[in-house]
């Protein structure tokens, strides 16, 4: 099921502690821009058909990585692009984006993309593997 914008929002916006929607929003943008980037295939489609219509788009924006990123570069290159971010307040973003993402699809989906994406991932959307520690 699709989420809708309001709601998807509000989810960021309360996960990510935000001010504002707008606050969300941009978070959300830049997130899921660099991982539609590392995503390929009917996985990328899929995890776009549970987003909102404009979040999908962003995600299957057709610019691809060169490289898949380590999520410690994912975390560094999230910073770059949100003026005024750290990687503290990046990873915090990632966390509040990503978790939501994950919770509007289901496990099995969740599980694909995650196979798609370096070791480490898993944190990142919330959803630690079994004898994965950091």
């Amino acid at each position: 099921m699709t989420l809708r914008w309001e709601a998807f929002l509000e989810e960021i916006r309360e996960r990510g502690e935000y001010d504002t929607p707008q606050e969300a929003e941009r978070a959300a943008r830049v997130v899921l821009a660099l991982l539609g980037a590392h995503l390929a295939g009917g996985v990328r489609a899929e995890l776009a058909a549970r987003l909102p219509e404009t979040m999908a788009l962003i995600l299957l924006n057709p610019l691809r990585a060169v490289e898949p990123l380590s999520p410690e570069r994912f975390v560094r290159a999230t910073a770059a692009w949100i003026e005024g971010a750290t990687e503290t307040t990046a990873l915090w973003d990632i966390g509040a984006v990503l978790s939501t993402a994950a919770d509007a699809a289901d496990d099995d989906l969740v599980e694909r993309v995650l196979l798609q994406l370096p070791p480490g991932y898993d944190l990142l959307f919330g959803r630690p593997q079994p004898g994965h520690r950091p």
